[in-house]
């Protein structure tokens, strides 16, 4: 049993021989390139999870993990090219850490049998495991965030948005479109207005959509932006004066990152999540012990208690808690991507399982089954205090509104089944 922790630079000759650690994960990561800076402290806490188990629990089930890594700089094409020059090193499941990149491997990885977990991005609809049987997207989705995020301002607006006006700025993309259908059906639901902006990446150039903004005074912003893009939208609508408390970021326009550079101007920003923030939690009494005291920290090791950071380390919580879940139904401690498949479809994450994992209160409750793959769709809001440098949630989690977004993915699940010719099915 060994920890071997391999970061593959894209293109380079794989001249290691193949890896002999039981367990293997891959993490599709972006160190470089326009969406580094939010890439980084995923990558960050998704790696150092790893290390604690290995360095704290011998690994998982007795079984070290090894944690091949490949630069896919954000790039659809790149990350293709990481999946596939690393199947074959026995991957029990890949994070693809892009939509784009979900969007082109769902085939691929459903034709050899390997899980993705596309964990608050990719294909929404993949939540229907009888169509997608090898795609998961818990705890929450894009569709379950649009919801939450009306539900939110329905909220606030004591239960009434008729006559209303809703503008979602989007990164001009597969990802920043994903919500529009959702935010549609909703207007149809609740009365209101919804205004489209679409911001071309990488998003520097956001004058025009602020200044319509300015002229047609939304209620409320809903973004769905990523990398600079966040950063530049915040400043604008800091410049316009547009109120930060009627402002709301999908989660990936939630990190300190995005709020950081418009100083006290950013204060009472919004944004959505489906785990908790800071590093206020036993977990990380073991991060220092075993990880960063030891040196052996990712990257700069500066990224602890981020918000991209606690993403990254819960992500590679849920898919150790997966493997587990696998072990004890397989009876093999060292299991295949088939087996894996079987732990993700089983997972029961309950509020005792993460107190003793040193996550109390950390995220939501969920299960995972055939059926859904998706985990309840339950998510929050949290609130930037830019005196305190500091996210805080300030709801409690709740569910998004099943009774729109089920016939919707019931609907471009049995599409994309006819288009590929899949016969939905569970056994």
């Amino acid at each position: 049993m060994r920890l071997k922790l391999a970061t593959l630079a894209l293109g380079a000759v794989m001249a290691a021989a193949p890896a002999m650690a039981e367990i293997t994960m891959s993490a599709l990561s972006y160190r470089t390139g326009p969406y580094a800076a939010n890439g980084i402290p995923f990558a960050d806490g998704y790696q150092d999870y790893f290390t604690l188990l290995n360095e704290r629990d011998g690994g998982i089930g007795g079984e070290m993990i090894n944690l091949v890594e490949c630069e896919t700089g954000y790039n659809t094409e790149k990350g293709v090219e990481c999946y596939e020059s690393t199947k074959g090193e026995g991957v029990l499941v890949y994070q693809p850490l892009s939509t784009g990149i979900t969007y082109q491997l769902i085939p691929k990885a459903t034709a050899d049998g390997i899980p993705m977990h596309t964990m608050g991005y990719g294909r929404t609809s993949a939540k229907n495991g009888a169509v997608f049987p090898w795609v998961f997207n818990y705890p929450a989705n894009y569709w379950d965030g649009a919801s939450i995020a009306i539900t939110h301002i329905a909220n606030e607006e004591g239960g009434d948005l008729s006559g209303k006006k809703v503008a979602l700025v989007y990164h001009n993309s597969a990802y920043g479109k994903e919500p529009i259908r959702t935010l549609e059906s909703l207007a149809e639901k609740h009365g209101y207005e919804l205004m489209l902006l679409p911001v071309d990446h990488p998003g520097q150039e956001q004058k025009s959509q602020w200044l319509q903004i300015r002229r047609e005074k939304p209620d409320y912003v809903i973004m769905w932006g990523w990398g600079v893009m966040n950063q530049v939208a915040i400043q604008e609508a800091v410049n316009i004066r547009f109120p930060m408390d009627h402002f709301i970021g999908i989660w990936w326009s939630g990190s300190e990152n995005d709020v950081l550079p418009a100083g006290d101007g950013a204060d009472g920003y919004k944004a959505l999540t489906f785990h908790n923030l800071g590093m206020e939690y036993p977990v990380y009494d073991d991060l220092k012990t075993h990880v960063v005291d030891k040196g052996l920290a990712a990257g700069a090791g500066d990224q602890l208690g981020t918000a991209l950071y606690n993403r990254g380390m819960y992500a590679a919580m849920l898919a150790a808690e997966a493997v587990k879940t696998a072990q004890e139904l397989s009876g093999d401690t060292a299991i295949s991507p088939a087996q894996m498949r079987d732990g993700m479809e089983n997972l029961e994450i309950t509020e005792a399982k993460m107190a003793a994992l040193g996550l109390p209160g950390f995220g939501p409750e969920f299960t995972v089954s055939c059926e859904n793959h998706g985990g309840n769709g339950f998510g929050a809001v949290a609130q930037w205090d830019a005196a305190a440098k500091k996210w805080s949630l300030i709801t409690d989690y709740y569910q998004s509104d099943l009774e729109i977004l089920a016939p919707l993915i019931e609907e471009d699940s049995a599409a994309y089944a006819a288009e590929a010719g899949v016969e939905p099915a569970c056994n």
